[in-house]
This record gives structure tokens, C-alpha cells and sequence, in this order.
């Protein structure tokens, strides 16, 4: 199997086995890499005769600690490439994604270790997602969703669920950046909306938006 489809497969397998415990299904597989079912069943039975997943036909896949390794080191060298692009390039948050995509199957431990301290060793990516070391340890992080928050409460926004371009400009236009402080003046119960204050300026975030909002505690 060549090396980008490997890494394509192994990182999308491991994304969805982080929202569903029981592992991946060909399907889900599918979808997130725009490939037909047939085309993952058979990709599937390679990545396990390679030793990168646990494969059993009709059954959800997972990773090995092999495939696990690879995964973390792509996701690693993604958000290190994200950090880079925003801070030393000048790129947006909506704009990066599909650039890191291609950046990420550069596959030398040196230029990611280099890029890592260039960067001063950053945690998360531009868009709060945590980033894992070079042992591939990720940091634990303390993070909920804004909908989950209490009337009154002052909390600050430290990540998100949402990468799509146009939930990012959205958040943009709202002045909605990561450790933006917010406090919340009014949840209505009929349809989960929410009035949030930030600064002096006050708006409605519909249950949507506030669902693809992370936040954690605030600190003055």
C-alpha cells in the first residue's frame, strides 16, 4: 500500500475509533475518505496483513499499537504544521486544514522535531486540539461543551468540534476566538439558544453553534 493512502486510512480509522469506542466501520470509513465500501474493505484487509489494524470482515475495525503509533505521529506532524502555518505564515484557522493535509505525510522525524522547537513546543493546534509529543503522548485536557454550561457561568473557549471553513468564519464575524472569555447571560429552553456576553458585546449562539463550542474554566 503506498505510503499517503496508509496514513490516509490509519488517521481516519483512529478519528472515528475516538467517537466510537467499538472501533470503524467500513462505511464510516468510506465516507470520511470519499471512497466506495468495496474499495475499504479491501484497503482494510492490506492495512492488516501490515500490521497496522485489527480486522474482522463485518466487524468494526481498531487499530494496533502499531497502527496507533502511526496514527498519533501523523496527527502530531498535522497540528505542528497548522501551528506553523497560522503563526509564522499568517494563514487563517479556515484556511490551513487542507494545506496541513499534505504537509503531514512529510515523514522525517528531525524536520517535525525541529518544527516542534521552532514553534517553542505548542500543545494544541490554532484550533485547541491537543498535540501529541514526540513519544506520541497527548495531554489530557479538560474540556466541555459550551451546552453543558450552567446560567451565569463564566467560562473561556478553548476549543472546538467544527473545522469546517464556514463554522470558522462564523465564529470570526462573532468575534468568537480560542481564550475568548464568555459569560452567559440567557439559555432559552424552547430551542437550547443561548445569550452570551463577551466584553461588552452581547448575541445569541443558536444550539448548533454552541454545540461545536469547547470551553474550560475561566482564568483571570
Amino acid at each position: 500500500m503506498q505510503p499517503r493512502i496508509r496514513e490516509n486510512y490509519v488517521k481516519a480509522i483512529y478519528k472515528l475509533c475516538q467517537k466510537n469506542k467499538e472501533g470503524a466501520y467500513t462505511n464510516d470509513i468510506a465516507l470520511a475518505l470519499q471512497v466506495k465500501a468495496g474499495t475499504v474493505s479491501e484497503s482494510l484487509k492490506k492495512l492488516s496483513e501490515e500490521g497496522f489494524i485489527v480486522y474482522y470482515k463485518h466487524r468494526a475495525v481498531k487499530l494496533s499499537a502499531k497502527g496507533q503509533q502511526l496514527a498519533l505521529r501523523i496527527i502530531r506532524r498535522h497540528r505542528l504544521w497548522e501551528v506553523f502555518l497560522v503563526e509564522k505564515l499568517g494563514f487563517g484557522w479556515d484556511e490551513i486544514h487542507p494545506m496541513a493535509e499534505e504537509l503531514e505525510h512529510i515523514d522525517f522525524d528531525q524536520l517535525t522535531d525541529r518544527l516542534d522547537v521552532f514553534l517553542d513546543k505548542p500543545s494544541v493546534d490554532p484550533h485547541g486540539d491537543p498535540i501529541p509529543d514526540k513519544n506520541g503522548k497527548l495531554s489530557k485536557v479538560n474540556y466541555r461543551n459550551l451546552t453543558a454550561c450552567s446560567l451565569h457561568e463564566y467560562v473561556s473557549m478553548v476549543g472546538i468540534e467544527n473545522h469546517q471553513p464556514s463554522f470558522l468564519q462564523l465564529l470570526d464575524q462573532l468575534g468568537l476566538r480560542l481564550g475568548t472569555k464568555l459569560l452567559i447571560k440567557e439559555i432559552i429552553p424552547f430551542d437550547g439558544s443561548m445569550l452570551v456576553k463577551i466584553g461588552k458585546k452581547e448575541f445569541y449562539l443558536s444550539k448548533t453553534v454552541s454545540e461545536n463550542i469547547l470551553v474550560g474554566p475561566h482564568k483571570e
